[in-house]
């Protein structure tokens, strides 16, 4: 049986209106407990209004036609990449290139700048936290050149192991690829003091994964000290199919594209093209203007939130949660305090399969991810071969992390587990 809700919760320690009534999906589900914000979350209904808005009002291909419609939508892309960079705090809003999202920002480094600039016996340094999308692409440029791949390992808690990464950063490391906040784990990296070990100890690039840590705590490119960092809309409230790379100019502009076609050219000759001006020159194609509206904004509602409320709200929750899973006898934590996370937990529950823990759940309306989480090399650390993985947003409450204790002691009599 689900769990019913109050009309009212807190926010960051003060009454506030639910926020799950801004989410059409959430509201007209109230014993749905969705704790998977991790993989995507939910949008509200000021996000879905304004895509459907540019449709019906300003629906054009950019850059494309001088009559008024095509302007308009033009207008409209480029109010999004200002609103969008300014909450991730880049000034040079041209140094924002759109991209479907984190994924293919992270392949478009490797594959641009990784190509031209890492050679036979350089060395590309990956950490034991990574998402596949941050680890393969490596991987496969290191194979591809003949170079070296590093993995930094981690301390027993599940913090990165900066003793370890100095160790490994020398002259012929060319880039430092590391996540901001690990999607299996919530660990929150130290990246000023990552960038300043990368800066001593090298002449690597740093390539930051900001997929959790955009959606989750005050971010500004330019005071971070990176040199690409890369997020995705559809975790920080936006739509699917959008999201970003944020690069240094001159780094960018030295960067040969990284897909062809319209829009990324200055003149096309019979035998040479030259390119345009950023961020053009990676954005080949039809951009996906709608959903960068409908991104901006998702950054609207987080301003209205502020950023810092909505850390100081998922650390409330993951203490609450991380204390209530604790007394379950047989459940195992995995990953560092409440304090040196963000809202996510990870965890394993004696001899039941991640898997069959997430599907009771289910049946109790609580929504939580099981497997390896795109991060098989950090699962093979842990010796697991999956966890099961709940995580907090906006929308979450102590009613949630109480459907979700609820759920795991009813696992616990389905399999029949007798205390010790």
């Amino acid at each position: 049986m689900r769990a019913s809700r109050s009309e009212v919760r807190t926010f960051n320690g003060a009454r506030d209106v639910n926020r799950r009534a801004d989410f059409p999906l959430l509201a007209n589900d109230p014993g749905l407990h969705y704790l998977d914000s991790a993989a995507t979350s939910q949008k509200p209904a000021s996000v879905l209004d304004a895509i459907r808005d540019f449709y019906e009002t300003s629906n054009a291909n950019p850059h494309r036609g001088a009559y008024a419609l095509s302007v308009r939508a033009t207008e409209c892309y480029q109010q999004a990449r200002q609103r969008i960079a300014r909450f991730l705090g880049v000034r040079d809003v041209d140094c924002l290139i759109f991209t479907r999202g984190t994924t293919e920002a992270l392949n478009l480094v490797a594959n641009s700048w990784g190509r031209a600039h890492v050679s036979h016996g350089d060395e590309i340094v990956v950490t034991a936290l990574e998402h596949h999308a941050n680890f393969v692409p490596w991987q496969q440029l290191a194979i591809e050149k003949q170079a070296r791949l590093r993995v930094c390992e981690l301390s027993s808690d599940g913090r990165l192991d900066l003793d370890c990464l100095r160790g490994l950063l020398n002259s012929r490391t060319r880039v430092v690829a590391f996540n901001h906040v690990s999607n299996a784990l919530g660990t929150i990296n130290p990246v000023a003091e990552i960038v300043e070990l990368i800066r001593e100890n090298s002449d690597a690039i740093s390539v930051c994964d900001g997929a959790q840590s955009a959606p989750h705590l005050p971010v500004s490119f330019d005071t971070l000290g990176v040199d690409f960092y890369a997020f995705s809309g559809h975790k920080m409230l936006g739509p699917m199919g959008i999201g970003g790379l944020i690069g240094k100019r001159a780094t960018l502009e030295a960067m040969p594209p990284y897909q062809t076609g319209g829009d990324m050219i200055e003149f096309v000759g019979d035998e040479r093209t030259t390119w345009n001006v950023l961020p053009h020159k990676f954005e080949a194609g039809t951009p996906n203007a709608a959903d960068a509206v409908g991104l901006s904004a998702a950054v609207e509602y987080l301003e209205a939130l502020g950023m810092d409320r909505v850390l100081s709200h998922e650390r409330s929750l993951m203490s609450r949660a991380q204390t209530r899973l604790e007394e379950i006898e047989g459940l195992r934590i995995y990953g560092p305090p409440a304090l040196g996370r963000s809202g996510v937990v990870s965890f394993t529950m004696n001899d039941v399969h991640p898997h069959d823990l997430a599907t009771i759940l289910d049946g109790q309306g609580v929504c939580i991810r099981a497997g390896h989480h795109c991060a098989q090399p950090l699962m093979r650390r842990l010796d697991v071969p999956a966890t099961a993985r709940a995580s907090f947003y906006v929308y979450n409450d102590e009613a949630d992390i109480d459907a979700l204790v609820t759920g795991i002691m009813k696992a616990r009599e389905i399999f029949g587990y007798v205390p010790t």
